[in-house]
């Protein structure tokens, strides 16, 4: 379900995008017109979420309404994300000890270090410098790239796959089919490769769970890849440029704050990812396997529900007003900007590290950084599904 307010009409910084009040479940319809259910409650929108009857692969059964018309990655029935019960399991078991806190706390100090190896650079360019290409995407590329051991030639391919793989439907269905063609390659041919000459890196690892694991079909191996690989940099990148814009161009009073206490930096880091959305658009779908009672209100077999985790995010029965907006508030419930349940996002803890590690040393190193240029005046990426500042122009 996409905002009122579409990037390419009206780009409104996503830190303002209006939000309406949740409310009981009601009919509400895809953008193509498939009737479906809007759920915005901050109970009812994690009862979706948490409950098996609940699922996303018959979203793609062959009898199913389209979702998109486009063959992005978001809606390969092979990628993890849409699997349900068993298969999802065994996906997910591959990566059970990859992401945990404990191992995302132990890679801390070298995603610190290349914090600080991109801070120095940007010291040395001349001003006004762009954050988004010496900062908010070099920083998620090269973290990734070492989990994964991916060399230079995949890292200059990123963007062009990313860009395709959440295609939001103005590239040509011919063209995204061409490229994600040619990143499943990547995927496989990366797969086969560590198979024969393992190391320490997260694919062999991928690869050394699957085979104790057994069952799993090489397709959803190769999704499996393809989907870290740019989810594993897109949405860091997306929710840093989004933070960035949002505090400097409307809390700069807060820049101090970030610069003195790592903590509270994690707990804005918090604030900001539980406010601000990836993109436009609105609702996470769901197929509704039998009759289920959502608060209160009977949803039937064979429904999409869309859980909009944006406004749920806003309820005022569990983040009151006084306190949501305050950056550096504890949030009072687990925020569902990472979803919840069976799906709840694999890199959570490592996004959360990256954004805390990157707003306090940039707001050490640079205590003076302000845009060179409005908030309104910013250009947005557009053309995806997520969106953030193409270029965020600095001075210090």
């Amino acid at each position: 379900m996409t905002a009122p307010e579409h990037p390419h009409s009206s780009p409104v910084p996503l830190h303002r995008l209006p939000f309406g009040e949740p409310g009981p479940p009601r009919p509400a319809e895809l953008p193509g017109g498939v009737p479906a259910w809007l759920v915005s409650r901050y109970a009812d929108v994690r009862q979706v979420l948490c409950d098996p009857r609940f699922g996303r692969a018959r979203l793609y059964a062959p009898d199913a309404p389209a979702l998109s018309g486009v063959p992005d990655l978001v809606n390969d029935p092979d990628l993890m994300f849409n699997q349900d019960g068993p298969d999802h399991l065994r996906l997910r078991r591959t990566l059970r000890r990859a992401f945990t806190p404990r191992a995302v706390a132990r890679w801390r100090p070298w995603i610190a270090a290349i914090v600080d190896e991109l801070l120095d650079r940007l010291a040395e360019q001349r001003q006004p410098a762009d954050l988004v290409a010496e900062f908010t995407l070099p920083l998620p590329v090269a973290v990734i790239s070492r989990l994964m051991g991916l060399d230079a030639s995949a890292r200059s391919r990123m963007r062009h796959w990313s860009d395709h793989a959440f295609s939001d439907g103005t590239h040509a269905g011919e063209q995204v089919e061409s490229v994600l063609k040619e990143f499943a390659a990547f995927g496989a041919d990366l797969l086969a490769e560590r198979r024969g000459t393992p190391g320490d890196d997260l694919i062999s690892s991928i690869v050394r769970a699957a085979d104790e694991e057994g069952g799993i079909p090489e397709g959803q191996l190769t999704s499996l890849v393809c989907g870290l690989v740019v989810g594993g940099h897109d949405s860091t990148m997306t929710m840093l440029g989004n933070a960035l814009l949002c505090l400097l161009g409307e809390h700069p009073d807060a820049w101090p704050r970030l610069a003195a206490d790592e903590e509270a930096a994690g707990r804005a880091a918090d604030r900001i990812v539980h406010l601000i959305p990836l993109g436009d658009d609105r609702g996470s779908a769901r197929h509704a396997s039998a009759d289920v009672e959502v608060g209160g209100v009977p949803i039937p077999a064979g429904a999409i529900v869309l859980a909009d985790c944006g406004m749920a995010n806003r309820d005022p029965a569990v983040f009151p007003r006084t306190t949501l907006h305050d950056l550096f508030s504890p949030l009072e419930a687990p925020t569902l900007s990472f979803g919840a349940g069976p799906h709840y996002c694999l890199g959570a803890w490592l996004a959360r590290t990256e954004l805390q590690l990157a707003l306090h040393r940039l707001a050490v190193r640079f205590p003076a950084l302000r845009l060179a240029e409005p908030p309104d005046a910013v250009t947005w990426r557009t053309g995806t599904t997520s969106r953030s500042p193409q270029r965020l122009r600095v001075e210090w």
